[in-house]
C-alpha cells in the first residue's frame, strides 16, 4: 500500500469538504422555502432543473480536474485559463465575495435559531446581541484557522458526520409519519396559499437551490492539498450524489406531514418547525442542535475556501502579493484577516437589513453564479480545442454537452434571480477592481484588454444604477 503523503488530503477528506461545505445552512431552510413557492408538484420540476444543471457542473469540475491537472485552486484559474486577466478576477473576487456574504448567512441563522429559544435575545438573528455574539464567533474560528489547514480541515470530516446525524433523524420521522392523503392534498399548490403560475413557483425556489448546491466546488478548491489528482473528480462526484438525495428528501416528506399553510408559516431554521409539526417539540430541539453543529462546521469548511481562494489568487498574481503571504502553519494570514474584516462588516450591516436572513441567501447565491458560468464556459473552450484530450478524444463530445447545459443552467438562475440583485452584485465588484489595479501595478501589466476594458465599463454602469436605487429606496436590500 502506498504510503500516505504527509500534509495531504485523502478521497475521504476531500469528500469530507465537498459535503460539509454543501450541507451547511441551506439544507435547514428548504421546507420553508419550498412551501413558501410551491407544491411537491412545483418541488419536483426545481428539483429536476436544479439537480440536471448542478450535475453537469459537477462534471465540468471532474472534467477539468483530468484534463488540466496543472491548474489549482479551480474555479477563478479555469475562467483566467478561458477568459483572461480580468475575467479571472472577477471569478476569483466574486467566488471569495460570495462565500464571505454565505459565512454572514450562517451566523444569521444561528442566531435565529437561538431566537427560536430565546427570541428577546437573539429575535431573527440581527438584534445587537446576535451580532454581538457572531463577531466573537468569527474571530474565535479566524485564531483556530491560524494554527494550522491540515487541522481545521480534520475538524471538519469530524463535524461532517456529527451534523448528518439529526437530518437522517428527520428524514426517518417524516417518512414514518407520512400521510398520503396529505401529501396528495399539497401535491398541486395546497390549500389556503396564493394562485400562482407553475413558472412562478419554480423560479422562487431557484436561488434557494443555487445556495444549497454552493460548496459543490470544494474540493477543486483544495486540489493542491490532494494526495491523488485523481479524488479531486471522485470527491465533487461522490459528495454531489449523497447530499442532493438528502435534500430532495428533506424538501418533498414534509409535505406528507402538514399542510403547505403550516410548513411555509414556520420560523427559520424551518426544518425545526417542519419536523416539530411532525413529531412534536423535540424534533425541533434536535434540528436546532443540528443546525449549530452544522453551520459552525460549514463555517469552518467556507473560512477556509475564502482564505485559499485569495491565497491562490495572489499566488497567480490576480490579487495583491500581500495575500500570498503564508504563516509558520501554512494558512494564508493576510488573506484570512481580510476575509474575516469583511465578513464582520457585513454582520453588523444586517442590523439595517429588513429580512437579513433571506437577503443574504440570495446575494450569496448570485454572487456565485459568475464563477460557475465562467468555468462552465472554459469547459466548452477546452473540450473544443481538444487540449488534455488526447488519450480520450471520444470524451470531447460528450464535455462538451455537459459544459453548455451548465452554462445554459447558470444563464437562467440569473434570469430566475432578478435584476435587484444582479445590480446589488455589481455595486459590490466596481470598488473590488481596486484590489485588481493594485495586483496588476505591482505587475506594471495593461490593466484591460480592449475586451475587458468593455466588460469593465458595463459592471461600472450596472454599479451605479444598484448605487442610485440603494439611495433612492428603489432598491431595498
Amino acid at each position: 500500500m502506498a504510503e500516505k503523503v504527509a500534509g495531504k488530503l485523502s478521497l475521504l477528506s476531500l469528500t469530507g469538504m465537498v459535503v460539509g461545505s454543501m450541507v451547511g445552512a441551506g439544507i435547514f431552510n428548504l421546507p420553508g422555502r419550498f412551501a413558501t413557492a410551491t407544491g411537491p408538484f412545483g418541488a419536483i420540476i426545481a428539483w429536476l432543473i436544479a439537480g440536471t444543471g448542478m450535475y453537469m457542473l459537477a462534471r465540468v469540475f471532474q472534467a477539468l480536474a483530468e484534463r488540466r491537472p496543472d491548474i489549482d485552486a479551480g474555479v477563478f484559474a479555469y475562467a483566467k485559463a478561458g477568459f483572461g486577466d480580468y475575467m479571472g478576477f472577477l471569478s476569483a473576487f466574486g467566488y471569495w465575495l460570495g462565500s464571505c456574504l454565505g459565512n454572514v448567512f450562517y451566523w444569521v441563522l444561528i442566531g435565529s435559531t437561538l431566537g427560536r429559544f430565546f427570541p428577546e435575545i437573539f429575535g431573527d438573528g440581527s438584534t445587537l446581541i446576535a451580532i454581538a455574539v457572531s463577531l466573537v464567533g468569527v474571530w474565535a474560528f479566524h485564531f483556530m484557522i491560524l494554527r494550522g489547514v491540515e487541522q481545521a480541515a480534520s475538524i471538519n470530516t469530524v463535524v461532517t458526520f456529527a451534523k448528518i446525524v439529526p437530518l437522517i433523524v428527520a428524514v426517518l420521522g417524516f417518512i414514518v409519519f407520512f400521510k398520503y392523503d396529505q401529501f396528495a392534498e399539497n401535491f398541486f399548490g395546497g390549500v389556503g396559499m396564493p394562485e400562482k403560475s407553475l413558472v412562478a413557483q419554480v423560479r422562487d425556489t431557484m436561488l434557494i437551490t443555487v445556495f444549497v448546491f454552493i460548496g459543490i466546488e470544494g474540493a477543486s478548491v483544495y486540489s493542491r492539498f490532494a494526495e491523488k489528482r485523481s479524488d479531486v473528480g471522485s470527491a465533487t462526484i461522490l459528495g454531489f450524489v449523497g447530499v442532493t438525495g438528502l435534500m430532495v428528501a428533506v424538501t418533498l416528506l414534509p409535505y406528507a406531514t402538514a399542510p403547505r399553510a403550516a410548513i411555509a408559516g414556520v420560523a427559520n431554521p424551518s426544518l425545526a418547525g417542519a419536523l416539530e409539526l411532525a413529531v412534536g417539540h423535540w424534533g425541533a430541539v434536535l434540528i436546532s442542535i443540528g443546525v449549530l453543529v452544522s453551520v459552525l462546521g460549514a463555517y469552518l469548511a467556507w473560512s477556509l475556501i475564502c482564505a485559499e481562494v485569495l491565497f491562490a489568487a495572489a499566488k497567480s498574481s490576480d490579487m495583491p502579493r500581500l495575500f500570498a503571504a503564508q504563516n509558520r502553519n501554512r494558512v494564508p494570514a493576510n488573506a484570512l484577516w481580510l476575509t474575516n474584516i469583511v465578513v464582520s462588516l457585513f454582520i453588523v450591516s444586517t442590523y439595517w437589513s429588513r429580512d437579513a436572513f433571506n437577503f443574504m441567501l440570495d446575494m450569496t447565491s448570485v454572487t456565485s453564479l459568475l464563477p460557475y458560468l465562467l468555468v462552465a464556459g472554459y469547459g466548452i473552450l477546452l473540450a473544443r480545442s481538444g487540449a488534455g484530450y488526447e488519450t480520450a478524444p471520444r470524451e470531447r463530445g460528450r464535455d462538451q454537452i455537459f459544459a453548455w447545459i451548465a452554462v445554459v443552467y447558470t444563464l437562467f438562475m440569473f434570469v430566475a434571480a432578478g435584476l435587484k440583485y444582479v445590480l446589488l452584485v455589481a455595486v459590490l465588484f466596481v470598488p473590488g477592481t481596486i484590489l485588481y489595479v493594485w495586483a496588476r501595478r505591482e505587475q506594471n501589466a495593461r490593466l484591460f484588454t480592449p475586451v475587458e476594458l468593455i466588460v469593465f465599463l458595463i459592471t461600472l454602469v450596472a454599479g451605479a444604477i444598484g448605487t442610485y436605487g440603494l439611495l433612492t429606496g428603489l432598491i431595498t436590500p
